[in-house]
Parts: C-alpha cells; structure tokens; sequence
C-alpha cells in the first residue's frame, strides 16, 4: 500500500472497507460503470438532506452531483417526499392504465407546448432506442447521423462516436459493424450535415443534444440549430433532441425553449422526476401514434405510478415563478466564482455554463469545441476533485457540476473558498 492510498483509507475508512466489500459482490464494486472513474473510490453516502449529502464516515458534502444530474430539487424535497409517500401506499405498478400516466403527460405537454404526444419509458438509453425505432418506422430508412462527443445512451448502435477511439469501437463487447448505419460529424458544422444528406437517401434520424453538455457545456453555434432544423425538415428526416440533461433543467422546456428551435422527437430523463427513474419521448403525434399500428414500444415498468407522480410533482416545483431565474443565478455565480480563482492562481483553465451546469476543464484556454474538451488535462482534475472531497465538496469526474433549486449563495461561496484551497494543495 502507497502513502496515498494509506492517507485515502484513512480520510474515509467506513467508505473504504464498503468498497471492499461491494467488490466481493457486485461487478467492479459500483452499480454503473462510470462510477468506477470516481476518485478515490466510490464515496459510500448514508443519507442527503437539501444541496447536501453526509456519508458514512459523517463526512458532510456540498453536492454537485445530484445523482449525476436527476436530484433537480435536491435531496428531500418535502412536496416530493409527501406526493411518493402518498402514491407508495396505493400500490407500485397497477400493470394498466391509470390517472397519473396523463396528467404527468398533461405537465409534459404544457412545458413543450410545440409537442402532441408522450411515451413513457424508464431510462435515457431506453427513450434513445425508443426514439430510433420510431423514426426508421417514420421514414423507412434507417441510418443515423449523430455528433461525436454527444451521449445518447450505452447501447451499441447509439454509443458510436461518443468517445471516438481507433477503429471507433467505443466499448469492449460492442457489435463489430455497429457503424454501418451510424455517420458521426464535428459539432456545430451545418455544411457537413448538408453534405452527407445531399449525398445519402437513407437516412432517417439526426440526433444531438441541443446543447453539448456531455463533452463541456458548449453552446450550438449560432445558426447551426436552425439549419439543422431546416435540413431535416427538407430531406424528411427526423429531428431528435436529447434532452436527458437539459430537459426541465436550462428551462420548464428546456432547451426547446430556451432556443426556440422545435425538433421533432425529444428524448427526456433525469431532471423529470427529481430524482426517481423515469424518461420520456415527447413529439409529433404523427410520429408517436405509430405504436398504435405495428411499432412496438413496450415496458414493464413504463408508467409507473410512483414515477409519474415525482414527474407532477417536481414539474409543479419548477414551475413555481422565478425558479430558472434563480438556478440561472446560481449556475453564473458559482461559474464565475472558479473563473476568478483561477486567474488569480494563474491556472489555466476554461468554465463554460448554462444555467444550472457549469463545466471546469484544466489545461486548456478556451471550450468551444469537442477537440478542447478532449485536450482537457483530467489527471490534473481527478487529483483536484480528491482536494475538493477532503474540503467538503463532492463533484464528478470529468469537470461538470450540476445545481439544484436547493443550493444557496452561502453553499456557492464556501464551494469558490474550497477550489481555491484546493488549486493551491496542487501546487
């Protein structure tokens, strides 16, 4: 055992030995792979209260992970407690049709007024799939066209292009012709999504989220929505915006409304339900009524009422007045609070936000683009976040953060006060 991994089981022991034991029993010791990239190890937590989490060490946390992005209204919310509280004692799942299944569609609809129809799915890499099968049957093509770096989910035919590697497998195991319905473009060129679509016929989706947040928060160019609107509409391809993130989170309509571009499909999750699993497809009725006459969309657990009423009732929490002005509030502070730190360490580094996200990357000037976000020094980061954790700041790997509607002022500013420390325990 080296003197760090002697200094890591000391500063989280409880944590340390859990780790050791869910080793014995679960693959990797983590429930989802990613979490297998955290730093030190999986943090072992024992109970959330609002924008904090206290693990079992009794270690308490300002939390910037929010569940990887669903705890929208924090941990607890008692509107949120109270409406699952209630449901849990009518029963889980019913197996058929319920109240709850339309007017959780009914607070969908209203936030994506543009939009007829919902389908109910479970995860975000379910809805994706969900999504595909509807727009091949739409169209009757079936090859995708997708934007490298952004994240539809883990299935083989969606993964493509998410982290390009040579030969672009993007995963062990993954199908060895995967890629031949799959054409991956740069982020933002609009030329070269009009190029392959004057070339190829058979296309029937494109996919994006509207906002690159899994690979650095970057913006759409100006114009490039739009025109990407414009060419689908054309050549009668359909149009998906994943919204898994940005959904109920930069906007109620997300980044439909804040850009005010209408996709066709719009694949929901996380944020939708405050935390309890649930996704969505919201779109054209012409599109969505295909499961009537042949296009299977099917699932167990589809509708569940538990979830449907996390989905009304964290919907209603959104909605009251001024709430996106305020996580726009504090998405700005806390990014130009770590701008400032670093400038004053004469770190380089880049902060990207929009609304309650803000992305850190080290060892780069600027994030406009996929190929920055990929320059990014993660070594450096990953040794930051240990910092952070030893001041109280739990944060995820790769350098996004994510506020919640419980997150205060005072909670920013103790955060700004740690990365400080932290940068300075680095040098």
């Amino acid at each position: 055992m080296n003197q760090t991994e002697a200094t890591i089981i000391q500063a989280w022991p409880k944590s340390a030995a859990a780790y050791e034991r869910a080793r014995a029993s679960l693959g990797g010791g983590v429930s989802t792979g990613l979490r297998a990239s955290a730093r030190p190890h999986p943090i072992f937590f024992d109970r959330g209260e609002g924008g904090l989490l206290f693990d079992v060490d009794g270690n308490e946390y300002i939390d910037y992970v929010l569940g990887w992005g669903p705890n929208i209204l924090g941990h607890g919310n008692p509107a949120l407690v109270a409406a699952v509280s209630e449901q849990i004692t009518k029963g889980a799942t019913y197996g058929s049709g319920h109240e709850l299944e339309y007017l959780a569609a009914e607070a969908l609809l209203t936030a994506y007024p543009d939009l007829d129809r919902v389908l109910w799915s479970n995860t975000g890499t379910e809805a994706d799939l969900s999504a595909l099968r509807l727009a091949r049957s739409w169209t009757g093509k079936q090859r995708i066209v997708r934007f490298a770096g952004h994240y539809h989910g883990w299935s083989d035919q969606m993964l493509v292009g998410y982290r390009p590697r040579a030969g672009r497998s993007d995963t062990k195991g993954q199908q060895s012709d995967v890629d031949e319905y799959v054409d991956v473009l740069p982020w933002g060129d609009a030329d070269a999504l009009a190029a392959l679509l004057a070339d190829r016929s058979d296309v029937a989706a494109v996919f994006l989220e509207p906002v690159l947040i899994n690979s650095g928060v970057i913006h759409p160019p100006a114009g490039f929505l739009e025109a990407v609107r414009a060419l689908c509409t054309t050549h009668g391809v359909v149009l998906v915006f994943d919204e898994v993130i940005t959904g109920f989170r930069v906007a109620l309509g997300g980044a439909v409304e804040r850009f005010g571009v209408v996709p066709d499909l719009v694949v929901l999750a996380k944020a939708i339900a405050g935390g309890i699993t649930l996704a969505a497809i919201v779109g054209k009725a012409s599109i969505i009524d295909q499961v009537t006459s042949g296009t299977t969309h099917a699932g167990t657990y589809n509708g569940n009422p538990i979830a449907l009423t996390a989905a009304v009732a964290t919907i209603g929490q959104l909605s009251k007045e001024g709430t996106f002005e305020r996580l726009d509030a504090a998405g700005a502070r806390l990014a130009d609070g770590l701008r400032e730190v670093l400038r004053r360490a004469g770190v380089t580094g880049a902060v990207n936000q929009l609304g309650p996200v803000v992305q850190c990357t080290l060892g780069v000037e600027r994030l406009d683009t996929f190929d920055d976000f990929l320059a990014g020094d993660q070594v450096r980061y990953g040794d930051l976040i240990v910092e952070l954790l030893r001041r109280g700041i739990f944060t995820l790997p790769g350098g996004r953060w994510y506020l919640s509607t419980a997150h205060t002022d005072e909670h920013i500013d103790r955060t700004v006060d740690a990365f400080e420390q932290s940068l300075q325990a680095l040098t």
